[in-house]
């Protein structure tokens, strides 16, 4: 039974000087989606995980506050994210063999400045009426005449969008993706706008058939009864590059450059690699667990199975720049 919930502290709060056993923690993630890991470890250790919920500006924070930050652990997600965390100079490697035996290769920086926690698929949502499964294979066909006026999507220079197109980057080269990018907008049935969950209300609506999506995304939309219709209008489908995998981001943690409570923060780190912490995990967030023997939520094994992309995350990282020019260079929101 877990301890009482996380508190959410405010970024002043967290300015106080740290106690011996606690553990702070800036997040991307609300703390309500962290309440049920971080009670888990304060029961498991008693170490008090105070959490301080941050929209956005974490790397001008910690930039700030320099060697006076309270700052322990920062959980985020999306690579980008990570990887601006490490370029900014306010991580620390971390060593550890619970670690490396708990997160694969591709999913860890290979200096050890962050860590995976989970997993999700960048997938294709797809009319159950208008659309035969078979027809969705691989990214590169999305490019297909075949889909002409059929797809919705996001913005070409959201994160998310980015994330895919570096990874075709690293699969393909530049002048293939921009190519693919050109046969994509060629495709759209309307201007990218909205989120993840908009695409799959445009294709209950008619107004497409298919769209690129998150996996949790469905799990948060069956949980809305304002969005269950939608849900049940799609597919989950699970495309992949030509002779590899599906395309898959990541939540993780970094640790702070100058981190009070190192061991805690280690502690931590490692407790969220657990096989029981992955699930508890995974769980509330509809994601699916990165360490080896940990089951995905009941709901989230439900879409199906796939094998992900095995291409590092900080080499697709490094082609983002590349990938939002290319964005920009074919006016893919035009």
């Amino acid at each position: 039974m877990f301890l009482r919930a996380t508190t959410a502290l405010t970024l002043a709060a967290l300015a106080a000087p740290a106690l011996a056993q606690e553990v702070n923690v800036y997040s991307y993630r609300q703390p309500e989606l962290l309440a049920p890991l971080t009670d888990a470890f304060t029961e498991a250790t008693g170490i008090k995980v105070n959490v301080a919920f941050l929209e956005k500006g974490m790397v001008e924070r910690l930039q700030a506050e320099g060697r006076r930050s309270p700052a322990d652990l920062m959980f985020t997600v999306d690579i980008a994210r990570l990887a601006s965390l490490v370029d900014a100079g306010v991580t620390q490697p971390v060593t550890s063999d619970v670690l490396s035996a708990n997160v694969p290769a591709q999913y860890h920086d290979p200096d050890g400045n962050w860590w995976g926690l989970t997993t999700r698929a960048r997938i294709v949502y797809a009319s159950k009426d208008r659309v035969d499964p078979s027809e969705v294979t691989t990214y590169e066909d999305l490019a297909d005449p075949k889909w002409k006026g059929r797809i919705c999507t996001r913005s070409g220079t959201h994160d998310y969008t980015i994330g895919l197109v570096s990874a075709m980057i690293a699969h393909h080269g530049e002048e293939y993706t921009k190519t693919w990018i050109e046969g994509v907008k060629s495709n759209l049935a309307r201007k990218p706008q909205g989120n993840d969950r908009a695409q799959v209300k445009a294709i209950w609506a008619g107004e497409c058939d298919i769209s690129l999506g998150n996996t949790y995304y469905m799990g948060q939309m069956l949980s809305d009864p304002e969005q269950v219709e939608w849900a049940n209008s799609v597919n989950v489908l699970f495309p992949t590059f030509e002779g590899s995998g599906t395309h898959v981001n990541i939540s993780g943690v970094a640790m702070a450059a100058n981190a009070p409570n190192h061991d805690n923060a280690l502690k931590m780190m490692e407790f969220l690699v657990s096989p029981e912490a992955q699930k508890v995990y995974a769980s509330a967030n509809y994601e699916y667990p990165i360490a080896p023997g940990a089951e995905a939520d009941d709901l989230v094994k439900g879409w199906g199975t796939f094998t992900a992309d095995e291409t590092n995350l900080m080499e697709i990282a490094g082609h983002r720049s590349e990938a939002l020019k290319l964005v920009e260079q074919v006016d893919f929101d035009g």
